[in-house]
Formats: C-alpha cells, structure tokens, sequence
C-alpha cells in the first residue's frame, strides 16, 4: 500500500468504475467498495490479495472508513440519492474527508452537493474522466479537476492512480462543465464524420481512402483517428461509449447553453440527432452506431 495512505472508498462498480477500482488495486491501495451489484463487487477482489477489498453494504458505510471516496456514477440524480438519500454519505462526512465526483454530472448539482459537503467540513472535487474502458483498464485516463488546492492536494495521489494526464480546470463545478463541452465537439464530430461517410458511400467513394483522407487533411478529428477504421467500415460499432450516455452529456451541454444564454445552434441540431438515435436504438447501443442509424434513416 503506498506510503501513508489508508482504504480508498469506491462507490459504482460499473463499466468504467470497475477498471478504474482495480487500476488503484494494481498500484497497492486498499479498497472499500459499495455497488448494488454483487457480480460486480465479487469482479473487483479477483485475483487480488486477501483483505484488499472490503465490501460496504451503503454508502455511510463507506464514509465511517475511508477519507478518500471516489463516487463513479451515471448521472447527478444517482451521485445525490448516493450523497442525501438513505444511508447516503453527507450525514457521514467528516472534517478532512474528500468525495471525487468522477462521473459526468451536472454543474450546477455538483456545487450544490460541493456546498453541502463542505458545511460538513468535508470536500467535493468533480473529476470527470476522457477515455475508454481500455484506458481505465490501463490507468491512463485523463482526468479534469475541479475544486480547491487542499482537497486537490489529498486527491491527488489516488486519482494517479487511474489517470495519465491531471488537468485542473479551477473552481468545482468547471470540470463537468468542460467534460459536457469536450464531449459535445466529439460527438459533432462523430456525428459529421459518420454523414460524410454515408455520402462517400452513396458516391462510389472507397472509403477506406476517404478515411486516410480525412485522417490527413483538415477533417481529421479522433473519431476518424479511432472509430472509422476501427468501429465504422467493419461494423463492429464496439467503440465503448453508449448512445445514451452521449445523449446525457450533450443534455447538460444544452443547460449549459441555456444557463449562460449562448444560442448554440449546431449544438440543438447536433442533441437532436442523437436523440432520434437513442430513441430508434435504444440507450445502451455504441456510440458509433450513430452511423448505422444514419443508414437506416434514409
């Protein structure tokens, strides 16, 4: 276990939370671990050494052992029933305690949760993650910051533990904010990628070349570096990235939008679509079927 460092608490064991729980097991921290999935809390001890894991049944379990709590959850709603609800954490938190929102919530709900935790004296980072479950499996992931010096400071060894790349983005709340952002551009870009292939395609285009195209000239973007070849062409659509979980960060980039009074045009054309996706998909297909549903809706 590295140097005085005691138990990581870890709250979602899912696609993404998952890896990234046993990335921090492989660099010598101890876990205590809540998920309402028992398969997912068995998945997490394989392989590692006894007593590496413990197994809280709530949340305030976990807030009774560890300083540190990493929260990788879906959406705002779950971080706060995991925060306020029954057995939640904030009742628990106490004076030092640090809670890293690494999931993609919203701004505004992260200072209100931020708020309460600090009239606890305790303190909330939001500390979203940009990457695949195969960068999670690595501990490469980048990783903004939001939130003070001090919590940062004490955060920042765990959150080595599951990124390569730390980037502060200042006050609590900011990095939510530029992950919706960030993930709005890629999914424009996905989503024009995927349409200019479908024309190509309709055009007699080899698209195999298109996309060495693409990938040397100005429309080159990571979905053409990572998905065209690799996802689209071949139909593979396992990008790692679910249509619904792009719709939610293109919905948050809406409030932002709203709150701030941008007229993002491309961004209401760009939600749209991927709301008409989700709909004729379902939530849980891959990101990059966004290409498939483009097909079907001709």
């Amino acid at each position: 276990m590295p140097q005085g460092s005691g138990p990581v608490g870890f709250i979602g064991l899912g696609m993404m939370g998952l890896p990234m729980a046993r990335s921090l097991l492989r660099q010598g921290r101890s876990l205590v671990v809540c998920d309402a999935d028992p398969v997912a809390r068995q998945a997490v001890a394989e392989g590692t050494a006894p007593g590496a894991v413990a197994v809280a049944e709530t949340p305030a379990a976990v807030a009774d052992i560890a300083d540190i709590i990493v929260l990788m959850l879906p959406d705002s709603n779950v971080v706060a029933a995991v925060m306020e609800g029954q057995g939640g954490l904030l009742p628990g938190l106490r004076p030092g305690q640090v809670v890293i929102d690494m999931g993609s919530s919203r701004p505004g709900e992260t200072r209100r949760l931020a708020a309460l935790a600090a009239s606890r004296g305790a303190a909330l980072l939001d500390a979203p993650v940009s990457g695949s479950v195969v960068k999670a499996r690595a501990g490469t992931l980048a990783i903004m910051i939001g939130g003070d010096d001090a919590a940062y400071a004490k955060a920042e060894p765990v959150l080595r533990g599951m990124g390569e790349t730390l980037i502060r983005t200042g006050a609590v709340g900011s990095a939510h904010a530029m992950k919706a952002l960030n993930n709005y551009v890629y999914a424009a870009g996905l989503l024009a990628t995927a349409e200019a292939l479908r024309m190509a395609e309709a055009s007699g285009l080899d698209l195999a070349i298109f996309a060495d195209v693409l990938n040397a000239s100005s429309g080159r973007n990571v979905a053409t570096e990572t998905k065209v070849k690799q996802e689209i062409l071949p139909g593979r659509y396992q990008g790692g990235f679910q249509l619904g979980l792009m719709r939610k960060d293109l919905e948050t980039a809406g409030s932002i939008a709203e709150e701030t009074g941008v007229q993002a045009a491309a961004l209401a054309l760009c939600r749209g679509l991927w709301n008409e996706a989700v709909a004729a998909l379902g939530p849980k297909a891959d990101n990059t079927e966004i290409h498939r549903f483009l097909g079907d809706r001709r």
